[in-house]
């Protein structure tokens, strides 16, 4: 069993992904708009060039999302996507690219759990924890 990430974004999951696989150092795998798939015609035509899937691809791992339409589009609440960073100067730098042009919750900061820890909300709405364990 594996268990994934799936974000919703309100017409701007291509822009999101980009921005992802530029600041986390992935590549964009699968992708689908709706005018590509077999319910193009029950799109509006504004939104036949959003993305109905998204993968992006880091390492082993996959992150994937899509744009919500309008009627079924709800902002993330309740919930956060963390990364767990080995090395200090990697959180910081991840959480600060993260955090341009978003909400910083909590400054990525030495903690008692954590060599770093921060919260955010990026300029898409998506909640982030950025961690970096102490070292053993």
């Amino acid at each position: 069993m594996k268990l994934y990430s799936y974000l919703n974004f309100n017409g701007n999951c291509e822009a999101a992904f980009t921005f992802y696989a530029q600041v986390l150092g992935g590549k964009i795998g699968d992708k689908m708009t709706y005018g590509e798939s077999p319910m193009a015609d029950q799109v509006s035509d504004e939104w036949r060039s959003k993305i109905m899937h998204a993968q992006l691809i880091l390492g082993d791992q996959e992150l994937m999302g899509a744009d919500s339409t309008p009627e079924y589009f709800e902002e993330a609440k309740g919930t956060s996507v963390l990364i767990a960073v080995e090395d200090v100067e990697k959180a910081e730098h991840i959480f600060e690219a993260l955090a341009e042009n978003g909400t910083v919750k909590m400054p990525i900061q030495e903690t008692f759990w954590a060599a770093r820890f921060g919260m955010l909300v990026d300029q898409f709405g998506t909640p982030w924890l950025v961690n970096c364990d102490r070292a053993a």
